[in-house]
């Protein structure tokens, strides 16, 4: 018997510290992950910054983080009205900042580790002296034809160094949406917005030209903030044909008239490319006194510009014997009284002419000439780097009803500064 309680006991006191070890054991710990910092927020303009220019915008370089909202206020308190720009590089005011005022900034950026915001204090320019005069031609309500480009003039023209600055603050909007470029003519003195194609009827384009008060270089900072929505009216395009004396008239690609033209006689050509009718007059007077192979003035009626340098469709009732087989005129498009009646109730700012067959090209620049050269010679003039989705795949300009267009060269030259010329004839 004792033997067998030893035994026992002794089974007893091996097993106990087993049992005791296993009930005060610890379950191990997980390692908390490291939480991340609050992001970093540098804000343009910097605080206390002085003499900035009234089409300021309000930037933000964050790190490890995401910009969730902006605020600017004047001294007074009152909010700045304005939103980000789809890539979310700055924030735009919607209208320019007012000279010699105060401005308070404020950045907020978020992430996993908290957010932070960060506050600019900074005091607007007074008002410059020198100014660049710009001209937005596009009017409010307005409807134009299918291949009006948008177009921004400038006086003086804008030098290299300055035109991206310039092009960022040019904003275009379409419904429904047809992404376009902008490309500048050489010499700097315009700068056109167009689509691969011409625009759909029905298409409504918002305008802003946000360049009131910025700098230009030398010459100055912009004189206006201009903004403009109009529509796209019905597709109308003209084809005149030098050797045929007669213009084609296509509405939504059919032809529905032909018309007998003279057009400049050898000494005073008519430009062959694609134009755009710029203004439409029912009455107007040409006074070329002062000009190359001018000296005479003359009233017509139903005129139509197709370029800067006064070329016009017109009335010409002293050329009606000639139209249809001669070209008398000092450059202009001659057209009985009934037929430019009729143009002038079927046309529209906006619509495409094209001309072919002449003795000289239509010059870049003069006129609206967006549409004289494909699509991979248009972007090249582009100040700004042409999105992935609107890369040249080598597009002919387009022409009127499937015919061959007269494309001119890329967009170098042009006129100084667009001025208007009535040299008609």
């Amino acid at each position: 018997m004792k033997s067998g309680r030893l035994g026992a006991l002794m089974m007893l006191v091996a097993t106990a510290p087993l049992v005791l070890a296993g009930c005060t054991s610890e379950p191990r710990k997980k390692k908390e992950a490291a939480r991340p910092a609050p992001p970093t927020v540098a804000i343009t303009p910097a605080a206390n910054a002085n003499n900035i220019p009234v089409s300021a915008e309000i930037g933000a370089k964050v790190t490890d983080g995401k910009i969730t909202a902006v605020s600017l206020v004047d001294a007074k308190g009152t909010k700045v009205a304005g939103a980000m720009r789809p890539d979310g590089s700055t924030w735009v005011p919607s209208a320019p900042l007012k000279h010699s005022q105060v401005y308070n900034a404020e950045v907020t950026a978020t992430n996993p580790g908290g957010t932070i915001t960060q506050k600019s204090r900074f005091t607007t320019m007074a008002k410059p002296a020198q100014r660049v005069t710009t001209h937005l031609y596009l009017d409010n309500d307005r409807t134009y034809g299918v291949a009006m480009p948008v177009t921004v003039a400038f006086e003086p023209a804008v030098p290299k160094e300055a035109r991206a600055d310039v092009q960022r603050r040019l904003f275009v909007n379409t419904e429904p949406t047809q992404p376009g470029a902008w490309s500048w003519v050489e010499d700097g003195s315009q700068i056109y917005y167009r689509a691969p194609d011409f625009w759909q009827p029905g298409t409504r384009i918002s305008v802003r030209s946000a360049l009131d008060g910025l700098p230009m270089g030398k010459e100055g900072h912009g004189d206006a903030d201009r903004t403009a929505t109009a529509k796209i009216g019905n597709n109308v395009k003209l084809e005149i044909d030098s050797s045929t004396k007669q213009m084609s008239v296509f509405q939504d690609d059919k032809l529905t008239r032909k018309i007998p033209v003279s057009l400049g006689k050898p000494s005073t050509p008519t430009s062959s490319g694609n134009m755009v009718i710029m203004e439409k007059h029912e009455a107007t007077t040409f006074d070329t006194r002062g000009e190359p192979n001018g000296g005479y003035v003359v009233d017509v009626e139903d005129a139509q510009r197709l370029t800067w340098g006064g070329e016009f469709i017109h009335a010409a009732p002293w050329s009606v014997g000639d139209q249809g087989n001669t070209n008398v005129s000092h450059g202009c498009t001659n057209v009985s009284n009934e037929n430019a009646d009729w143009l002038m109730r079927t046309t529209q700012v906006g619509d495409l002419v094209t001309v072919k067959g002449t003795e000289v090209q239509l010059q870049p620049g003069n006129g609206w000439t967006a549409w004289n050269v494909g699509w991979d010679e248009y972007v090249k003039g582009s100040a700004l780097p042409v999105p992935a989705d609107l890369k040249p795949e080598s597009k002919p300009a387009p022409a009127p009803s499937g015919s061959a267009a007269t494309n001119g060269p890329a967009v170098p030259s042009g006129p100084a500064a667009p001025t208007p010329s009535n040299r008609g004839g």
